[in-house]
């Protein structure tokens, strides 16, 4: 694990934070679920290129997939 990896976990990890409590709150399952992913995936997921592309469709997909 690297310095790259470490922020970028960091960084999705609070956005994934963000997503989970907006989802609880609004009762909303996609925002909850998206949270929970992307709090745990940095740790499942090599490489920056790797983290940064699954980061971005977990932060996009509460957007694209409305229940």
């Amino acid at each position: 694990m690297n310095a790259t990896s470490l922020v970028i976990g960091l960084f999705t990890g609070a956005i994934g934070m963000g997503y989970f409590i907006y989802g609880k709150r609004q009762a909303k399952f996609v925002p909850l679920i998206a949270g929970m992913i992307l709090c745990i995936y940095p740790y499942f997921v090599d490489g920056a290129v790797k983290l940064v592309l699954v980061g971005v469709a977990l932060m996009a997909a509460p957007f694209l997939i409305d229940f």
